[in-house]
Parts: structure tokens; sequence; C-alpha cells
């Protein structure tokens, strides 16, 4: 990867909206259910935009959200949790023992 590539992918996430808090971080997340796979496809608008096959029906979408960002992000499920939005497409979901630098790291490293 060449040093521009490198210099976009950077500027790309310090458009990540995440807020450090004293227990852990919160991300804003814009989620696109019903896709064909589950993925984190990067930064859009200040969001993390995530795609997830899941029907956005009984909290399947959601509960699949929190696996994949648990994933990503190497946390345990019970430390991610939907902190505003549960029923709609734009959501802040909260991150328990993680700091920004690494919330933004790991994302970086999770995107497909």
């Amino acid at each position: 990867m060449s040093k521009p590539e490198e210099s976009g992918v950077v500027g790309a996430w310090s458009r990540l909206a995440i807020t450090e808090r004293a227990e852990g971080v919160r991300i804003s997340v814009q989620v696109r259910p019903r896709s064909s796979r589950s993925a984190i496809l990067g930064v859009r608008e200040g969001a993390l935009d995530v795609s997830l096959t899941s029907p956005p029906v009984d909290g399947a979408a959601n509960a699949e959200l929190v696996k994949l960002l648990a994933r990503a992000l190497v946390v345990r499920q019970s430390d991610v949790e939907i902190a505003v939005g549960a029923s709609g497409r734009s959501k802040v979901v909260a991150v328990r023992g993680l700091k920004e630098a690494e919330a933004r790291e790991r994302l970086a490293g999770a995107k497909r």
C-alpha cells in the first residue's frame, strides 16, 4: 500500500464519530439490514457503515450488530450494547473497556 492510500484510510477513520467516556467509548453506527453479507463497510457521514444479513425483526439485526462489533473490536459481546436507536438504522453503540484510539485501530483493521 502506498503512502497516499494509507493517509486516505487514516483520514476516513478519523472522521468516525467516537466519544470516549470513563467506562469506554460510544460509536455512531449506520446499519443496512438485509444485505448479502455482514461486514464493516467503512465510514459514511461520520458514522460506522455496517451491513447485516439479518432483517430488522424481533431484534435479530441488533443481535447480529452486537456480535459483529464485538468480534471486530476484540471484546466480549456483553461489553457491547446499543445505547441509542435500537429500533432505527442510526444507532449509538456503547463499548466498555476500550479507548478511542484502540477502537479506531481495531475497526480500521476489521473493515473488509
